[in-house]
């Protein structure tokens, strides 16, 4: 059984909650008492199954102490569900961080750094990766992430592991979050 930060044994996380959608994204907001279950404010790697259809997900901050999870298409048509509907969802904290969907543009930008910095990333553990991913992502604005994008090859061409500076309980989605904050279903 995974363990939190101060070697406890953490036991899964079983909660009711209703599909909802923010714009074309369906998402289960977490229960207060479930989002305090979890080990961290911020994003917590998890093994999931919505009404008994098992998933590997990362359950991401929505800003105000919570949690909530993306619910994709396929996932819904596999437990027969869709906004609106209740589901049940079991959460177990993953013992290891899944590989983060690299950006294109932040890939590209890899691929091209020389060795040392390739390297930095390589080397850094899978959860610093998807710190790294989630700032490069956490703005609409195209100058903004190119600059990010600049920046973190920078920050790791001088040896930095992980983003600074910004509020990782924060949600940083930029379709889905004002402020840093979850926006209310649609």
């Amino acid at each position: 059984m995974p363990t939190d930060t101060r070697g406890a044994e953490l036991a899964p996380i079983r909660f009711e909650a209703e599909l909802s959608t923010i714009d074309d994204t369906s998402l289960v907001r977490l229960p207060e008492s479930a989002s305090e279950e979890l080990p961290s404010r911020g994003q917590v790697a998890v093994h999931a199954t919505v009404d008994g259809h098992p998933y590997e997900t990362v359950v991401e901050p929505d800003g105000r102490r919570g949690h909530w999870v993306r619910v994709d298409r396929p996932l819904q048509r596999a437990a027969g569900i869709g906004p609106g509907d209740t589901a049940e969802l079991t959460l177990e904290v993953a013992p290891e961080w899944p590989e983060p969907d690299v950006p294109d543009d932040l890939a590209a930008a890899l691929a091209a750094a020389p060795a040392r910095i390739r390297n930095v990333w390589d080397d850094i553990t899978p959860m610093a990766r998807w710190e790294w991913v989630r700032w490069v992502r956490a703005t609409r604005n195209h100058a903004t992430r190119q600059r990010r994008v600049e920046v973190s090859i920078s920050k790791m061409d001088r040896g930095k592991r992980r983003p600074c500076c910004f509020d990782l309980s924060s949600c940083t989605d930029p379709d889905l979050a004002r402020s840093g904050k979850l926006r209310e279903p649609s």
